[in-house]
């Protein structure tokens, strides 16, 4: 039999516990008097430094960051069509990379007895190190599927062993004499996230998936 070509795809996936809960914080503020505003933001947006990085002091922070205070005013509208009194806005973001989950636990319950603060979300992240790390295994995982599919497809016909032509990321592999498609992206890296201004607030990380896929084509005798 002549040579044969073989086109696959190979995919792969790793499933790993967070190691950081990164929780976004804001701080909302309005009222009539635009002095009394700025400095209730400023006093909810202080506390929540001063606690931040007493958790980075403790070691159940990797880091933390704030904005500033941003103050602005309207005047809204009635139901009857008439403008009101102006009222002036103050808000303020916070976020912080926790590596101790119970403190993050304990903090977010704490906050949401806290009026004018809320919890936007908690997003589960592993670290830099871990994720290339991961990221790199996982490629490798996927091509080590496309060889074993390859090698599958090339046993069904009766032929022996392949060997690489070309591998390439998802969507990177042309088909001859065409150009190469739009790029795809190679790896996917997903987790649940929480969210919530309760008291009551309940969580339990999920495992972070990371995929890989390739396309692979082979040659075989």
């Amino acid at each position: 039999m002549s040579e044969v070509t073989i086109t696959v795809r190979g995919e792969h996936e790793a499933r790993l516990a967070p190691e950081l809960a990164v929780a976004r914080v804001s701080v909302r503020v309005d009222g009539p008097e635009r002095a009394a505003v700025a400095a209730r933001a400023t006093e909810l947006s202080m506390a929540l430094r001063e606690e931040l990085q007493a958790h980075q002091d403790a070691g159940a922070l990797a880091r933390w960051s704030s904005d500033r205070v941003s103050i602005w005013s309207d005047r809204p509208w009635s139901q009857d069509g008439a403008q009101l009194p102006l009222v002036h806005h103050a808000t303020v973001g916070a976020r912080g990379e926790f590596t101790d989950f119970a403190a993050l636990s304990d903090w977010v319950t704490r906050l949401g007895d806290r009026e004018g603060v809320t919890v936007e979300g908690i997003d589960w992240k592993l670290t830099p190190d871990t994720a290339r790390q991961t990221e790199r295994d996982v490629a490798a995982g996927a091509v080590r599927v496309a060889v074993e599919r390859a090698e599958a497809y090339a046993s069904a016909i009766g032929l022996g062993g392949v060997a690489p032509l070309e591998i390439a990321d998802v969507g990177l592999l042309a088909q001859p004499g065409e150009a190469p498609r739009p790029q795809a992206r190679m790896f996917a890296m997903a987790a649940d996230s929480a969210g919530s201004s309760g008291p009551s607030l309940q969580f339990e990380p999920q495992p972070i998936i990371v995929t890989a896929a390739v396309e692979a084509r082979f040659s075989a005798r």
